[in-house]
């Protein structure tokens, strides 16, 4: 397949959204770097021999993340590979023109692969959860699925990470069927994606100010609460020392390890929306 036969989804469109952090790169590590994208993080992994962009940003942000590298890494330097934590538009959101760019491979968990290869739609986000305007704003962001063609590969089946030694990938499914997180031991470095966020993703003042409020994934683009569930259980278990997740400053340390102990104990309450239209009735309050 040629590369011009890769194409976004017939719903896409830059959402204008942005956040206090916006353009705003933190070295969580030596060789991890996080940085927003308006009001989702990519992360760089590595260092300028060799590293690794996970995720690729909002709609419209291709030029912004090259320059966000070129700064960490000096001009035409490029990544070995992308490693999507999931598909949603806002971590896909550049990539058809990075891909073009770099000409370099995309990975992903199997499961993810339909979403990615333009057979199939995610299930259209819930704009009645509560939570605040991004919530109700919701039903505008795009849902369909990206074509990558013969450019995205399936994760090795043996959690490794292609050009990331040290890391494993972790299926943490609910927000997406195919969802990873990526967990390096050494270290207990944790890039949770949308497993659990670190702001209330629905709340426009909680955007726009980034304040730190640990929270399950997006209320209103995540279908599967059960599995959600588990996969914070999952993580929590790993006790790592650091995470950065898809939206939301990066937390360290006791504030962590005890907001990802709270949010495991009371996933109910801070995770599950009261109402919507993918709460089973086990979930209702």
């Amino acid at each position: 397949m040629d590369k011009q036969e890769m194409s976004y989804g017939k719903d896409y469109k830059i959402i204008p959204t942005t956040s206090a952090t916006s353009g705003v790169g933190l070295e969580v590590l030596p060789d991890v770097y996080c940085y927003n994208v308006h009001i989702v993080n990519i992360c760089l992994v590595g260092n300028s021999d060799q590293f690794v962009l996970v995720d690729a940003g909002m709609p419209g942000s291709a030029e912004e993340i090259i320059k966000a590298i070129e700064e960490r890494f000096g001009s035409e330097k490029q990544p070995e590979a992308i490693i999507l934590t999931h598909g949603h538009f806002d971590h896909v959101g550049a990539i058809l023109e990075l891909v073009k760019r770099w000409n370099i491979p995309v990975y992903a968990h199997e499961l993810e692969l339909p979403f990615l290869q333009g057979k199939k739609s995610y299930p259209e986000p819930d704009p009645t959860v509560e939570g605040g305007i991004i919530a109700k704003l919701s039903q505008m962001f795009p849902n369909e699925p990206i074509n990558l063609a013969n450019h995205v590969e399936k994760l090795p089946i043996d959690g490794s990470i292609p050009h990331m030694p040290g890391f494993r990938w972790i299926h943490t499914p609910g927000h997406t069927p195919g969802h990873i997180s990526l967990f390096r031991d050494e270290d207990r470095l944790l890039i949770a994606g949308d497993a659990f966020v670190t702001v209330k993703q629905e709340s426009l003042y909680s955007v726009l100010t980034q304040e730190q409020q640990i929270s399950g994934p997006p209320k209103y683009f995540t279908p599967d609460w059960e599995s959600a569930r588990i996969s914070v259980q999952k993580l929590e278990k790993l006790k790592p020392s650091a995470a950065i997740t898809g939206h939301g400053l990066p937390m360290t340390g006791e504030l962590l390890s005890n907001s990802l102990t709270k949010l495991v104990n009371e996933f109910d309450q801070l995770a599950v929306p009261e109402h919507g239209k993918y709460v089973e009735d086990l979930y209702k309050h």
